[in-house]
């Protein structure tokens, strides 16, 4: 809602999916790096899995209108 033309909330949402995908990268690394026991990190890793995919479809939505 806050912003100011479509090609500006297509922009948004394209930070919004680099930031959720790169913490997917972290997430993984930290489970690479033993720093955090596995079962801890993984619903992390899906929540933004999952988070980068509403987004990326919103994208593509928001890019035909």
């Amino acid at each position: 809602c806050i912003a100011q033309s479509k090609v500006s909330f297509i922009s948004k949402l394209s930070i919004v999916i680099e930031e959720a995908d790169e913490s997917y990268f972290w997430l993984g690394f930290v489970i690479d790096e033993n720093l955090l026991k596995k079962h801890l990190v993984e619903p992390l890793m899906n929540e933004a899995e999952e988070l980068t995919s509403i987004f990326v479809t919103s994208r593509k939505t928001a890019r035909k209108e």
